[in-house]
């Protein structure tokens, strides 16, 4: 056992989603998140660029005596965990692999659609992991650039959001897939929407769920679960404070953020 507290990053806030899924799997825990809210979004940026904000981050959520850290971020996933591990002996998870292992979970899926940041479909990270696992998946990435803003102004039941969805899904359905991955955080919170727009035999795999129930495993298997007899806190470091983070950090979690802190990085 060990109560030590988890670190979660994230660009932004939309990582909170994976928060919130862990609180419901594991709510002994004690988690202190990091969103880089100064320096989104990570998806524009170079893969050099991310790396360096990533690592930036994870020394931050170190030096809070984290014991283990989740990348809950696609796009810093996609580029920067094969070199966060180099670097540093905690352990550390990312969003990808969770996602590849829940969509392979499912012998008959053959066609899988991706919907993602331009970041994210740009590395080809899922693209390759799932190629890497299974051969003969047909795979199509579909960059969705505009329901990150559109979540984020809250615009979850708009009718524009359901257009904008339409206009994403159309092509991805017409080729038939069987398997939609929604790898990017925000996503989760479009899954009604979505559900009324995708034929009822598509599957849905979302990177929040699946990351939660992954490191719940890798907590049980190294031996890091915090004692069950307590009530886990929650702690939230913005790189950039405003009105409107809180309100997304609100919305993200379902419920009130509490107190947020600035953080300083790259001291």
């Amino acid at each position: 056992m060990n109560p030590a507290p988890l670190g979660f990053f994230d660009s932004g806030v939309g990582g909170l989603t994976v928060v919130r899924a862990a609180q419901e799997l594991l709510p002994a825990e004690d988690i202190i998140y990091l969103g880089d809210t100064a320096r989104l979004p990570y998806g524009s940026k170079s893969p050099e660029t991310i790396r360096q904000f990533a690592d930036e981050d994870v020394r931050f959520l170190i030096s809070r005596g984290v014991k283990a850290i989740v990348v809950a971020c696609n796009t810093a996933t996609a580029h920067a965990l094969p070199i966060l591990h180099q670097h540093y002996r905690i352990p550390i998870i990312g969003v990808i692999e969770a996602g590849v292992e829940a969509v392979l979970a499912e012998p008959k899926a053959e066609r899988i659609g991706i919907i993602a940041t331009r970041g994210t479909i740009r590395s080809h990270a899922y693209q390759h992991a799932l190629a890497q696992r299974r051969t003969g998946l047909i795979i199509h990435g579909q960059p969705a650039p505009l329901l990150v803003p559109l979540v984020e102004e809250n615009w979850i039941a708009h009718p524009a959001t359901q257009q904008v969805l339409r206009t994403y899904l159309d092509p991805l359905v017409e080729k038939g897939i069987d398997t939609l991955m929604l790898a990017c955080t925000h996503y989760p919170l479009l899954i009604p929407a979505l559900s009324e727009i995708l034929p009822t035999d598509v599957r849905l795999v979302d990177s929040a769920t699946t990351c939660a129930e992954h490191l719940k495993q890798e907590l049980t298997r190294l031996d890091l679960l915090a004692p069950a007899d307590r009530e886990g806190k929650l702690e939230i470091h913005l790189t950039d404070l405003s009105e409107e983070f809180e309100n997304l950090a609100r919305q993200f979690l379902r419920k009130s953020p509490g107190r947020i802190q600035r953080a300083t990085l790259g001291n």
